[in-house]
């Protein structure tokens, strides 16, 4: 087996075609299709199932075709350092349920590392393609939350594809809605308050299942309901319907916009949001990044104005710091982790018991009724 056997077979299922393939790779089809048939005879599998309709990856190709990705990103890093080049056109791709502070890690990603050639790709997806592009190796992390309620499916489904959830930060549960929603000026929302509006969800195709679900309270009986597929409908459906949808409250004016606010639910769940991985993967540079970038939006500091700072390998193994110029550390700020998830300079939350609030708030409700 050669990297360059390993190239072929990565272009042919990026392409989907020998033809294709063949004309990247500058060298002709029999060619080409010999090497892959030489290496499949070599691994024992069939990488790639043929018939009329054309080629497309085995179940063990595909498995095969995520250690050939890690492999061939492991030998551009070995280049860079050695041959003193930049190791050739760069490969990166996450998966994520719909997260501006995962949109906002890759933007200061590709600032690091975005040179003349790359190829990252930021998939916002449902939860159950998350898990299934870190388990065949095609995304290098995933990005979803767990909670009491959807934890042990999760945890199962994980320890059968070999993947492991590693956690970045717990996050009370908050109501997106409108600037000019009727309850946009509460401090506090329930779920009483909300019966009446068009409940936003992210739908999850054939996995519609409660426990594959983005938002925290998917087994509260709801009137009305509505299911997206991406992030820009269900704000501009936020706005023009006076709907709602339950997330972590992580917000981020540049990229959510300036009509969309984040208020604090009055229920005592958390959400555990955090990153998975395969367990036979080494991290890349890259990952690591991305890790780096993500950790700084995350941390208690980001909402007081902290610079910038992503933790990468220095040549000697030890973990340096990267700042970017000034112009992106003005911009890639993230506005506020929702009311109940401040904190102040000492880490511990800055609202207080969370409980106490939300039962002040009922008893408020009760009074005026």
């Amino acid at each position: 087996m050669t990297l360059q056997q390993l190239r072929y077979v990565v272009m042919v299922a990026d392409t989907g075609t020998i033809t294709e393939a063949a004309n990247r790779l500058y060298i002709s089809q029999p060619s080409l299709t010999n090497a892959i048939h030489e290496l499949e005879k070599e691994m024992g599998i069939n990488i790639f199932n043929r018939s009329n309709k054309g080629i497309s990856p085995s179940i063990e190709g595909e498995v095969f075709l995520g250690y050939a990705r890690q492999v061939l990103e492991q030998a551009k890093v070995l280049e860079d350092k050695y041959k003193g080049d930049d190791g050739g056109k760069k490969s990166f791709c996450v998966s994520t349920q719909h997260y501006s502070f995962a949109v906002n890690a890759f933007v200061d990603l590709i600032k690091r590392y975005g040179q003349d050639e790359y190829d990252f790709s930021i998939r916002e997806t449902q939860t159950y393609e998350i898990i299934e592009d870190v388990a065949r190796m095609r995304s290098e992390i995933g990005i979803l939350f767990m909670n009491d309620f959807n934890e042990k499916v999760l945890n199962k489904i994980l320890r059968a594809n070999d993947l492991e959830f590693h956690k970045l930060f717990v996050a009370k549960p908050h109501v997106f809605i409108s600037r000019k929603h009727p309850l946009a000026k509460n401090d506090i929302i329930t779920n009483e308050e909300l019966e009446v509006y068009p409940y936003l969800s992210f739908e999850q195709g054939e996995h519609n299942s409660f426990y594959f679900s983005e938002e925290i309270f998917s087994t509260t009986e709801r009137k009305k309901n509505i299911r997206v597929r991406d992030r820009a409908t269900l704000f501009n459906l936020l706005i023009g319907l006076n709907g709602y949808t339950v997330c972590s409250g992580v917000i981020d004016e540049k990229l959510n916009g300036k009509d969309i606010i984040s208020v604090p639910l009055a229920d005592e769940s958390d959400m555990r949001i955090g990153y998975i991985v395969h367990r036979k993967a080494i991290l890349s540079r890259l990952g690591n990044t991305y890790l780096g970038a993500l950790a700084n939006y995350l941390t208690a500091g980001d909402t007081k104005g902290r610079d910038y700072i992503v933790p990468t390998a220095e040549e000697d193994g030890t973990v340096g710091r990267y700042e970017p110029e000034d112009s992106v550390k003005a911009q890639r700020k993230l506005q506020h982790r929702g009311r109940f998830n401040e904190m102040r300079d000492d880490g511990e939350p800055a609202c207080g018991d969370v409980r106490e609030k939300a039962a002040e708030h009922m008893r408020e409700i009760k009074k005026n009724k």
